[in-house]
């Protein structure tokens, strides 16, 4: 039995009148959205708000928020169920969108990694070159020589394992990311897209955050209340335990938003797009405090896990508790993070043409559209969808509303 949560239509709420209602009910809704994570929430929201449509939300999970879900488990203590998330941002619009659902506290996340039997900062930087090298450099200029001295120029660069090697040479690449990489993805660096690891710097000076986005904070009171917030919306119905198969032929609707994998839809046509997933080993502990930052990274082949994440860092609760989570990448459950090689951006660009030819249904989010997003990318895409469904029901000339939208679509990736 699938577990149900629906929040009853309120059209007069809504802008509407008996009649409307009538009309609603035999016509169902107007919207179905596949996926309870941020670009269905974020649909749903502003579908329901902005235009006044009625969307039915499902989720197979048992709740909402996707991987962002947060709860207190048995020590009392708020983690996130899927790994630690670090709202970080440079879109002031997306983050006054997500202001309306939440309040923020200020939080700067700092990782750092076990090489040579100690913990060093990571992105690498001055503090890490001088810890594990015995150096006492006090200059960008010096620590940007020293790294000079060890990179190895690569001529033609084209994978993880040449970015690194070209950038700070071969002993810090062994030292850092390749025992890392080849946890977390099940293949060695020169075997993956350059894209893997470009997204992590190398700073010259003392800068320990491991993002520096203008804006870097954490939902006051968890990601889930924000979501159910953002759904609170008399026009939206949730139904969690829910496979959309199983209501599909059920449910009257005019459109499809589909925010789960996209060759899932298409029952694998033309084969699996590969995924590699995570486990998680949640752990209470009679402690106050675990570890000195949020995360810790293992970047050897010896240990079985990649980090370790303790939340307390991350919400600020005061507990006498705490709880970690291992994080042990694996290649088979849920689908987290799309493997960048060739081959699978050419099988995916099968499945975005099927999708193409789809009439009625749009693929939004990481698993739609196969691509790795920061959470507000995935907003800022949701809100592009968003303000594109607005123009051709009102016209470009739409007033301020759109102008907005317009504002916010020039953050998405």
């Amino acid at each position: 039995m699938r577990e149900v949560s629906l929040r009853d239509s309120n059209p007069e709420q809504a802008g509407g009148g008996a009649s409307e209602e009538s009309s609603n009910r035999r016509r169902g809704f107007d919207y179905l959205i596949v996926g309870a994570g941020f670009a269905g929430s974020v649909l749903a929201e502003r579908l329901a708000t902005g235009l006044n449509k009625r969307v039915l939300v499902v989720d197979r999970r048992p709740h909402i928020a996707g991987n962002a879900y947060d709860h207190y488990d048995e020590a009392g203590v708020l983690i996130h169920r899927y790994g630690p998330h670090i709202f970080h941002t440079n879109a002031q619009r997306i983050v006054d969108y997500l202001s309306q659902f939440t309040e923020w506290r200020p939080y700067e996340h700092r990782v750092l990694a076990q090489v040579d039997g100690q913990e060093v900062p990571i992105p690498i930087n001055m503090t890490t070159l001088n810890k594990l090298y015995g150096l006492n450099m006090t200059t960008e200029e010096q620590a940007a020589d020293f790294l000079a001295s060890r990179a190895e120029p690569v001529e033609n660069i084209q994978t993880s394992e040449d970015v690194v090697i070209n950038g700070i040479g071969r002993e810090l690449y062994q030292k850092f990311f390749r025992g890392y990489t080849r946890k977390q993805w099940g293949l060695d660096p020169s075997q993956l897209d350059k894209s893997v690891t470009s997204r992590i710097p190398t700073r010259t000076n003392t800068d320990d955050r491991y993002f520096t986005d203008t804006f870097q904070q954490m939902p006051k009171y968890g990601y889930t209340k924000m979501f159910e917030k953002m759904l609170a919306h008399p026009n939206i119905k949730v139904m969690i335990n829910t496979d959309y198969r199983e209501i599909r032929d059920e449910v009257q609707f005019d459109h499809l938003i589909f925010c789960g994998p996209i060759d899932e839809y298409f029952d694998y046509r033309f084969g699996k797009l590969p995924y590699r997933s995570l486990k998680f080993e949640h752990k209470q502990l009679d402690q106050e405090q675990f570890q000195a930052v949020g995360t810790v990274n293992y970047p050897s082949e010896d240990v079985p896990y990649t980090r370790i994440s303790e939340y307390k860092h991350l919400t600020g609760q005061v507990h006498p508790k705490t709880s970690v989570t291992y994080e042990y990448p694996a290649a088979e459950g849920d689908p987290y993070y799309p493997i960048p090689r060739p081959e699978n951006a050419e099988l995916y660009k099968r499945y975005q043409q099927l999708a193409d030819e789809t009439p009625g249904v749009t693929f939004v989010g990481r698993l739609g559209t196969y691509k790795y997003y920061n959470m507000d990318q995935v907003v800022g895409q949701a809100l592009a969808v968003y303000k594109r469904i607005e123009e051709a029901e009102q016209g470009p000339a739409a007033g301020e509303s759109a102008e907005h939208a317009r504002s916010l679509a020039d953050q998405a990736p």
